[in-house]
């Protein structure tokens, strides 16, 4: 029985663990930024290749979350995330999800694909926008206003369509 449990703690520990790894070449290079400061202003490639200044998205409430296509907690955020871009359409939103996959576009487009899902993603080739954030693993997410402040940091999966979430972008939007 001994034997039974601690093999369950070292599958859960390695389980929850498993998405607060970094892709190689993640090593903070800078602090990272805090709540009611400006956001860091990155430059991030859609998957067709168009870049994307996070500045350029002043006016709007951006969701900025990174994620990768290997990370579970990720990949059960997501659908949700989904459900939340459409139920913002036409609202001064703007979601960003930034992979941090190696396999950059192939492997988020295989995603995808293989998901029947889809959200504006983006990739962070030089791991810059990962950099800026300080990010320590995956999923993260940060809020920013329609100023350019970060104003709510999420570390680990969230039910992005929940009311309670809405109702905080919203008012956001005001």
């Amino acid at each position: 029985m001994k034997k039974f449990l601690y093999l369950l703690a070292v599958v859960a520990l390695v389980s929850v663990s498993a998405c607060n790894r970094k892709e190689p070449g993640m090593a903070r290079k800078q602090p990272a930024p805090s709540e009611f400061h400006p956001a860091p202003d990155v430059i991030v490639n859609s998957l067709n290749g168009t870049p994307l200044k996070l500045s350029d998205l002043k006016g709007k409430v951006v969701l900025l979350n990174f994620w990768a296509t290997w990370c579970p907690p990720c990949r059960e955020e997501i659908p949700s995330m989904v459900k939340l871009n459409k139920l913002m359409a036409g609202k001064p939103f703007q979601m960003v999800a930034i992979s941090i996959d190696e396999g950059g576009r192939p492997a988020i487009e295989s995603f995808f694909q293989t998901s029947g899902l889809t959200l504006p993603a983006y990739t962070d080739p030089d791991n810059r926008a990962a950099k800026a954030y300080g990010i320590t693993g995956v999923p993260e997410t940060y809020i920013i206003d329609k100023n350019g402040l970060l104003i709510k940091k999420v570390i680990g999966p969230m039910s992005w369509d929940s009311p309670e979430v809405i109702s905080f972008l919203e008012e956001r939007m005001k």
